[in-house]
């Protein structure tokens, strides 16, 4: 299997053309033509001060501005042009593998590529929170255009596993931690991850993080981890820990075990209400990302 290299990441940019992360107007918005919004919310940014109108959110006066001119005024917002959109990248060890088409890891880095130019293409300011070992995530400020986008790609295929390892425990957690404190109202937060490891303390975080940012999350599997070995005996685990194992034997705990993992991370994301996608190495991940960016539930 050929591992992602720069080039190839670089290359997907034309794979993305007119794909989009954004919402889609509603109908009776492109009837009635684009405005300016007088609400605060998640992606808005201040603009202007004018006389108050009667219909404008009372919560948006500028009582300095009031005072001072005796006649009440409210406070303008506008969408921010440039929404800062990150990727987190939970590359481990464990993710050099794949028993079809491509490994773990190079769908995570195509994966990471392609949201990463989709953004930028769509004016947005792409970031990234990357962990790979024990150490510290590596941290990507959000930037425009190839500025931003570079950078990324480049760390991606250098902390990219080129051999079978024992998985990092508590990579995502790293990472989600980092970057809480780095997140402003409005983002959106694309977490790339097996999830193998997830636990009380991670959820905790992501809830918080949630509260005022957009976060989807893109499960990284493999056909032989949900289905079993086939029959048969084979060595598996790592190279100087393996041992012999028989398909037939443990595929019912095999499958059982898998479809528990499966459950917990769906119930995870239906308590946080977060779009759950799943990616396997078994699809073409340029056909898999052009069917998901078309789905309702990814228009952010």
């Amino acid at each position: 299997m050929i591992v992602p290299d720069l080039a190839e990441l670089s290359s997907l940019r034309g794979a993305v053309r007119g794909l989009s992360l954004r919402a889609h107007r509603p109908a009776m918005a492109q009837l009635q033509g684009g405005h300016r919004s007088a609400q605060r919310g998640r992606g808005l940014e201040f603009e202007e001060v004018r006389l108050y109108a009667p219909g404008d959110d009372t919560r948006n006066i500028d009582w300095r501005v009031t005072a001072r001119r005796g006649k009440t005024h409210t406070k303008l917002f506008r969408e921010e042009r440039e929404r800062p959109v990150w990727i987190v990248a939970d590359l481990h060890a464990g993710l050099y593998f794949g028993s079809r088409r491509q490994f773990k890891s190079s769908v995570l880095l195509r994966t990471a590529a392609m949201l990463a130019w989709v953004a930028a293409l769509g004016g947005d300011r792409v970031g990234a929170v990357i962990a790979a070992g024990n150490g510290d995530p590596q941290i990507f400020p959000p930037r425009g255009r190839e500025a931003g986008v570079l950078p990324i790609l480049q760390a991606l295929v250098e902390a990219q596993p080129r051999e079978p390892g024992v998985p990092t425990r508590g990579g995502l957690h790293r990472a989600v931690t980092t970057l809480r404190p780095l997140l402003q109202p409005g983002s959106l937060v694309l977490m790339l991850s097996d999830f193998a490891e997830f636990d009380s303390t991670t959820e905790d975080i992501l809830a918080s993080a949630t509260m005022h940012s957009d976060f989807r999350m893109l499960w990284i599997t493999d056909p032989l981890e949900s289905g079993g070995l086939p029959g048969g005996t084979y060595r598996v685990g790592l190279p100087d820990r393996l041992w012999w194992m028989n398909g037939e034997d443990t595929r019912r705990q095999w499958q059982k075990a898998w479809a528990e993992r499966e459950q917990k991370l769906i119930d995870l994301a239906m308590r946080l209400n977060l779009p759950l996608s799943r990616l396997n190495t078994h699809d073409a991940v340029i056909e898999s990302m052009v069917a998901l960016l078309k789905e309702p539930k990814w228009a952010a």
